[in-house]
This record gives C-alpha cells, sequence and structure tokens, in this order.
C-alpha cells in the first residue's frame, strides 16, 4: 500500500504480435466427452497441483471420458446456445516471429494486461503441458475461406452433441490439403483482434519465448470470422469505488457534460448509443455523451470523465442486475451501452488500446470440446518429410 492508504496501481504490458503471414497449424485434438463438456465437476480437473492434470486426464482417457486424435488436423468448431450460432476455425498459431512494425503486426490486443496474471497462467499451462482451451480471435475473413467452410460443413460432422450447458456443438477435422492451402493462404496476411484471452495470449508469447523450437511455439486458437458468424459484443458496467453520484455529477458539470437526474425507469430507457446511466442505487442520473461518433462509451468515461480511475478503483459487472446490486452511497455505478464492431476495427487502424474490460464477446465456447496437449507433441516422433 502507499502511505496515504491508497492501493497502488498494477503494472500494465501490451503483448507483441507476431509478424505476417498468420498460420494456423494442424495438431492432435483433445476432446472430453459429452458428458464431461460444461460439467461444473470438470473444473476439478484442471486445478492444482496442476503437474497432475495430464494424469487426470490420462485417467479419463483410460476411463473413455477423453480421445485425443491419431493424426493432426486444423478443426472447424460451430457452436449454437439461446438462437445464437459461431463458427471459427481452430488450429496452433504459430508464435515464433515478432512483429517490428504496426505493418507487420497480425495480432492485435485490445486491452493491456497485468504482467504477473500472464506469468501464472504460463507457469501453469507449462506444468499442466496443455492449452486447456483455445483463445478466440475475430477478423473479417476472405470469401476463399468461407467457402472451404461450407464445403466442410456439407460433410457430416465428425462429432455433433449437445453439452451438460445447453451449447450444441458440431465439430469437422480438416485434413485435405487442398482446403488446408486455401485456408493457409486465405488467413495468411489477415489481421486478427483478440476477442478472448488476452491474459493467455501473453502467456502463450512467454512459454514460446523460453522454449523456442518446441511445440510451445505454438498457441491453441480459435479464429472466427465476424462477416460469417458475428459474435454479440455486450458492455461490461462499472462501479467505481468511492465515488459518489454527486461526485459523477461534478465530474460531468466539470468537462461540460449533461447530467440529468430523473426517476430508474426513465434513466433506464434512456441507455443507449449515445448515453450512460448512473446510480448509487436510490437515485438516478443519465449522462449524455459528446457529440463524437468515434468517440465510445467507455472511452469518454475513462478517458474524459474519470481518467483518474485504475484498475484498482473499478468492479466489473456483465450484467446490469449486478451493477445496481453494487451500487451504494459512496460507490456508483454506471451502465454502459454495447459497443459497436466498427470501435475494435479503429483500434486496429490507430493501434490504440481500449480501457480495460471494453467488451465482451458473447457467446463463448464450453471447456473441453477441443484442447490441446503439448506434453503429447513433444513425445511424439517427427513427423516425415
Amino acid at each position: 500500500m502507499h502511505e496515504n492508504g491508497e492501493a497502488p496501481t498494477l503494472a500494465v504490458e501490451i503483448p507483441t504480435s507476431p509478424a505476417h503471414p498468420v498460420e494456423l497449424r494442424p495438431f492432435r485434438g483433445v476432446r472430453l466427452s459429452p458428458q464431461k463438456v460444461a460439467n461444473p465437476a470438470t473444473a476439478r480437473a484442471f486445478a492444482r497441483p496442476y503437474r497432475d492434470v495430464a494424469g487426470r486426464l490420462s485417467r479419463w482417457q483410460d476411463e473413455g471420458f477423453v480421445e485425443i486424435d491419431h493424426e493432426p488436423a486444423l478443426y472447424l468448431h460451430e457452436y449454437s446456445v439461446h438462437g445464437m450460432t459461431i463458427r471459427g476455425l481452430v488450429g496452433g498459431l504459430q508464435l515464433s516471429t515478432r512483429a517490428a512494425s504496426e505493418e507487420e503486426r497480425s495480432v492485435f490486443a485490445h486491452e493491456a494486461i497485468h504482467p504477473e496474471q500472464a506469468d501464472e497462467l504460463a507457469a501453469r499451462m507449462h506444468e499442466m503441458g496443455i492449452n486447456p482451451a483455445p483463445i478466440l480471435l475475430v477478423h473479417r475473413g476472405p470469401e476463399s475461406v468461407r467457402e472451404v467452410q461450407r464445403q466442410v460443413m456439407a460433410q457430416t460432422p465428425d462429432h455433433a452433441y449437445t453439452d451438460r450447458s445447453g451449447q450444441d456443438h458440431r465439430l469437422w477435422r480438416i485434413t485435405s490439403p487442398d482446403h488446408l492451402t486455401v485456408i493457409a493462404e486465405g488467413l495468411a496476411g489477415g489481421r486478427f483482434m483478440i476477442a478472448d484471452g488476452h491474459h493467455r495470449y501473453a502467456a502463450y508469447l512467454r512459454l514460446q519465448e523460453r522454449h523456442p523450437g518446441t511445440p510451445w511455439d505454438r498457441g491453441l486458437t480459435m479464429v472466427v470470422d465476424q462477416d460469417d458468424t458475428p459474435f454479440f459484443l455486450g458492455p461490461i458496467h462499472r462501479t467505481f469505488k468511492r465515488r459518489s453520484l454527486q461526485a459523477l455529477k461534478t465530474a460531468a458539470e466539470a468537462i461540460g457534460t449533461t447530467a440529468r437526474e430523473m426517476p430508474e425507469a426513465d434513466a433506464l430507457r434512456q441507455l443507449g448509443p449515445r448515453a450512460m446511466v448512473a446510480t448509487d442505487g436510490h437515485r438516478w442520473m443519465v449522462l449524455d455523451l459528446p457529440q463524437d461518433p468515434d468517440l465510445s462509451a467507455v472511452e469518454f468515461l475513462h478517458q474524459q470523465l474519470l481518467p483518474s480511475a485504475g484498475s484498482d478503483d473499478v468492479f466489473f459487472h456483465h450484467t446490469v442486475e449486478e451493477a445496481i446490486n453494487a451500487a451504494t452511497a459512496s460507490y456508483s455505478s454506471v451502465l454502459l451501452p454495447a459497443p459497436d464492431y466498427s470501435l475494435l476495427d479503429r483500434a486496429m487502424d490507430l493501434g490504440e488500446l481500449l480501457p480495460e474490460k471494453a467488451t465482451s464477446f458473447q457467446p463463448k465456447p464450453s471447456l473441453g470440446v477441443l484442447m490441446r496437449s503439448v506434453d503429447s507433441e513433444l513425445m511424439a516422433p517427427p513427423a516425415a518429410s
């Protein structure tokens, strides 16, 4: 703690990027059986001690709960839940190069990461010898790759089931040399935004740097085409510690922003692309955003209204109900509108970061559908040339 009793601001870093061309490599998929996918008890298999995780999965394999493919493949994974369908290519993202300029960047982070969290995840993955879930990259893909996906989907899925959480899954193995070539050429020059897994991505980079020339050169990744099966971009609401509603109103007036108090129902109806809502649980206030189409609500909140609010001053909430319940006389909650995908396009174009937890990509795939055993790749004989 600092002498004044305030918690220190946590250090952050910006993850680096591999240089073009982008390579998504085939791997030997590891899959949990449908009754284990999204089963709350499954999380225990990936708990401490992490060095025993591979042994636990091996025992599950003996019991018929884990399958490991004998031959490497890229995978087309389609999952559906609550009327939404996401489809993406899953493989090992090659990380052995580093971009030396913005033009060479292929993977963009839209928020900074905390180094200690990435270090912990890297140590955990190394002990497990497993990438337990793919990070999610989103891009605007070429028609050539979408056509390959359509051709693959015309075949019977290798696996199709509904997991314990209600997600429907379909998996296809892609091994055709022609299909793999088209995918490789289509992805090579792409630009990809990290939709989910910023810290795991940073952990991948750490493991690659520590173990170059090994299977740690790659990290399990799912690439989703936003023009094919778009994610829903939801807001992540905030509760600010030690910030009363009056303090928010004073901050707004100081920068010339309109702050209008009104009843709860009226305020919630005003929540939209150019308006935020703040509450202490009793009083309600609508904060109008400046008429700048390139300034999102989350950027305005953290860069102009409350620029001094660090990550240790904020609680994050994925639902309006959670945020409202956290509000008190001295802890004000701010409800944000859903962002538009153009916000991420702009961040890539300008090479800028967004505030922490600027958006929530939904839905995410259940744990256990596809994993990658780095240990098994380390032990595997080299492929024939």
